[in-house]
């Protein structure tokens, strides 16, 4: 599917689901995603056919708590990636940085411990 046959319809039902699942109200997502009210009432009730762009599906996404790319692989009909894969993934990456900066304090350590010893 191209972005000029991305399914907007799903995408309006999907926002207005996830709206409703948060108990927001009129306005609440705009201020969020600091999109403005207008574009995204016509996304929610897809009333204007119109290409969006990608950043406007990401800041939507993650405003409604979802992965950034949510709403982008909604739009496109595939799945979308989960949350916990964008935590994991950066939690990840801190843990390789940590490692190394652990492994460098060790490394300081073991050179002083043996500059000390005799």
């Amino acid at each position: 599917m191209t972005k000029s046959t991305m399914d907007w319809a799903v995408v309006g039902l999907t926002i207005r689901t996830r709206v409703a699942e948060l108990g927001w109200p009129p306005g609440e997502l705009a201020r969020r995603s600091g999109i403005s009210p207008g574009t995204v009432r016509e996304i929610q009730l897809h009333s204007v056919e119109r290409r969006r762009s990608f950043r406007t599906l990401r800041s939507l996404s993650a405003a409604l708590g979802y992965h950034p790319d949510h709403l982008d692989a909604v739009a496109l009909g595939q799945q979308p990636p989960e949350i916990q894969q964008l935590i994991d993934d950066a939690v990840l990456r801190r843990l390789d940085t940590l490692s190394g900066h652990l492994a460098g304090l060790i490394d300081r350590l073991t050179a002083w411990m043996a500059a000390h010893d005799g």
